[in-house]
């Protein structure tokens, strides 16, 4: 029984001191202490900051960010963060003022869609009107946008630990190139989808830079942008646009469940595909946004008559840690 417990003591001995080092720097200094908030710029902080920074997001996987509201143990989190960072362009407005209020006096708070695009090029559209004056947030579906977003992260976390900057450097590195190389695959595979078909019909409003930029037509969101669900009228009004626009299938998420949108597709007679994702990481072993990328992509140039086979090929590990 003795040997036991003094087994069980020293295992425990272990761990704490395990938990400990995992905390520490190679030269025994505390590790910069990173917050972020959606996953998928969670899981680019830790591909980019690897094992040299701790790395905390607050915004969980499968809860809508633009409703999320900080709970009391994210006070804690933010004003033990050595760097906050965000998606910005008022996606996260109550992360934003608690962290404002509660943070540490020299602790930057990083908005990388507000640094990575100019105001002009914001975009405003069907959930997000210019009249209530919040943008479309979604600017890391657009991997060229994405690939800035890593770059910002890569100065501000050499900045913030110039001890380890050429291990950021080395890891941006790497990640970018996987972020070039998806990049690639995203235009091979929508190369593949007929042209009559490349419109995108989604619940949320999530495809907006994404569109563009791989040579695509959002025609309609369905949630309007107070988040409700849309009215008998403009539930109308869309499926007339699919029947006009021939558009073979139409796209939700777990997300955003929504019974309108399987209404909308029995009576425009289209598939309805509910797995696309803006946020939420999809299960290992492909849990990385561009494992969620990948998914997403196959998921619509399938559904949309177009060859998925563009992603198999895709690394969706993470590096660096």
């Amino acid at each position: 029984m003795k040997i036991l417990m003094n087994s069980a003591a020293m295992l425990l001995c272990a761990l704490a001191l395990f938990f400990h080092h995992s905390l520490l720097a190679a030269d025994g200094r505390a590790k910069p202490n990173v917050v972020a908030t959606v996953s998928p710029i969670t899981n680019m902080v830790r591909n980019i900051g690897g094992v040299h920074i701790k790395v905390t997001g607050i915004v969980p996987d499968g809860v809508d960010s633009h409703t999320f509201e900080p709970i009391p143990s994210d006070i804690k989190t933010l004003q033990a963060a050595d760097l906050i960072i965000m998606n910005g362009l008022d996606l996260e407005l109550p992360t934003l003022k608690l962290a404002q209020k509660v943070k540490k006096a020299a602790t930057p708070v990083l908005q990388l869609g507000n640094r990575a695009l100019k105001e002009e090029d914001w975009r405003y559209d069907f959930s997000f009107p210019r009249e209530h004056g919040h943008p479309n947030p979604h600017v890391w579906l657009d991997i060229e946008l994405a690939m800035r977003y890593a770059e910002i992260i890569r100065d501000q976390l050499a900045a913030l630990d110039p001890g380890n900057k050429e291990a950021y450097r080395a890891n941006a590195a790497t990640y970018l190139g996987k972020l070039q190389e998806l990049d690639r695959a995203i235009f091979a595979c929508v190369g593949t989808i007929p042209e009559e078909n490349r419109k995108l019909v989604t619940y949320h409003d999530s495809f907006a830079y994404f569109a563009p930029r791989y040579g695509m037509i959002v025609i309609a969101a369905v949630q309007p942008a107070d988040f409700a669900e849309p009215g008998p009228r403009e539930v109308m009004n869309i499926i007339k646009q699919i029947r006009d626009t021939g558009v073979p299938a139409i796209f939700g998420s777990e997300v955003f469940p929504s019974k309108i949108m399987e209404q909308i597709a029995r009576e425009a007679n289209v598939k309805f595909v509910d797995q696309l994702s803006d946020d939420e990481l999809p299960a290992p072993p492909h849990h990385s946004f561009i494992g969620m990328m990948a998914g997403n992509v196959a998921i619509m140039t399938e559904a949309l008559g177009g060859n998925p086979d563009c992603m198999a090929k895709i690394d969706t590990g993470n590096t660096g840690f």
